[in-house]
């Protein structure tokens, strides 16, 4: 485990000066498309105005997240745009974007509820092709956040295009674990248990539920029409799915996140002894900074866009890759 204050890398100004020069100019923003089921996918690359440096995926955490990492559930905090905009400065090429049935991509599908992992996996494999032709670099980082990083490892397994990983916020348990963890959490929910736990074992036994007896919470959560998805998503193991990929990965965890706990990032950490694993303190889950334990302050974070990206998030990926594609150059 390497944490922030321990970090000794080299600048990216010492790694990537030719980049960081062309990032001085204007970048450029490109709305961008992929193949989808019934559609476009629709996504944002921005680029230094010379050059293009890294080529870095965005993919986005659980829900109706869109490209820039808000939802209509009254997240507004921006993670994914802002990330954008810091590694610009770093001469690092970015595309995120809007998930099937979402947004942009709203005609890639009819459903946007009816998907599962590999669809996600599949979208990703699509934008990868694409902006690898866009661009001409041979392969692509990609970085996940929250749900997301679970999507980017099962893209990542037995594909040459992949540079790396940059996991953030991930989950290092199965969902169904990850999500009993949640709901116990919450002192308010003691009263759901009896109902939510033996519905997360019946869908992590690829089981539907019904929901037509539980209280509106429960409703919400198992409704019916993301139950394919939750017996999906249930299903992936992000430890085995770690374990067996062999280039660069960061693993990024904020010490304030209230959702993906520090355990999380060492599970991930210990499936792969070579990834490079980052705590932030003061970070929570959407990359802001939180100073306390007070859970309302931290929630409040997430729907404020005016406020930046935690100290540490941008320089940690920046030179993370800078120095492994410097490394990845010089192999012969």
């Amino acid at each position: 485990m390497i944490s922030l204050p321990a970090l000794a890398w080299l600048s990216v100004a010492e790694l990537n000066a030719p980049a960081l020069a062309a990032a001085q100019l204007s970048p450029i923003e490109t709305f961008v498309e992929a193949p989808g089921p019934t559609g476009p996918l629709r996504g944002t690359m921005l680029a230094p105005a010379a050059g293009h440096g890294p080529l870095v995926l965005i993919i986005a955490g659980s829900g109706p997240t869109d490209r820039d990492g808000n939802s209509p559930g009254g997240i507004r905090a921006a993670p994914y745009r802002l990330l954008a905009e810091g590694l610009i400065a770093h001469g690092v090429t970015t595309v995120r974007f809007d998930k099937r049935g979402l947004g942009g991509s709203v005609g890639a599908t009819p459903d946007g509820n009816a998907v599962t992992i590999p669809d996600y996996v599949t979208d990703v494999q699509a934008w990868t092709a694409v902006i690898r032709k866009r661009t001409e670099v041979s392969c692509v980082w990609l970085l996940g956040h929250s749900e997301g990083g679970l999507i980017a490892m099962a893209a990542a397994q037995n594909q040459q295009d992949i540079c790396g990983l940059i996991l953030v916020s991930t989950a290092g348990r199965p969902m169904g674990e990850v999500l009993r963890d949640q709901i116990k959490t919450n002192p308010a929910n003691a009263p759901l248990l009896d109902q939510a736990l033996p519905a997360i074992d019946s869908l992590e036994a690829g089981k539907r539920v019904d929901i037509a007896d539980m209280p509106p919470p429960l409703q919400l959560l198992f409704n019916p029409r993301v139950q394919g998805f939750l017996i999906s998503v249930f299903s992936y193991d992000p430890v085995r799915l770690l374990a067996g990929f062999r280039n660069p990965v960061l693993i990024l965890q904020g010490q304030r996140d209230i959702q993906i706990h520090e355990a999380d990032a060492r599970n991930l950490k210990s499936a792969d002894p070579q990834a490079t694993l980052v705590l932030l303190p003061d970070v929570n889950h959407v990359l802001k900074s939180v100073t306390s334990d007070n859970v309302a302050a931290n929630i409040a974070t997430y729907s404020s866009a005016s406020l930046p990206l935690a100290p540490g998030v941008l320089d940690t990926i920046a030179d993370f890759l800078a120095a492994h594609t410097t490394a990845q150059r010089a192999q012969p």
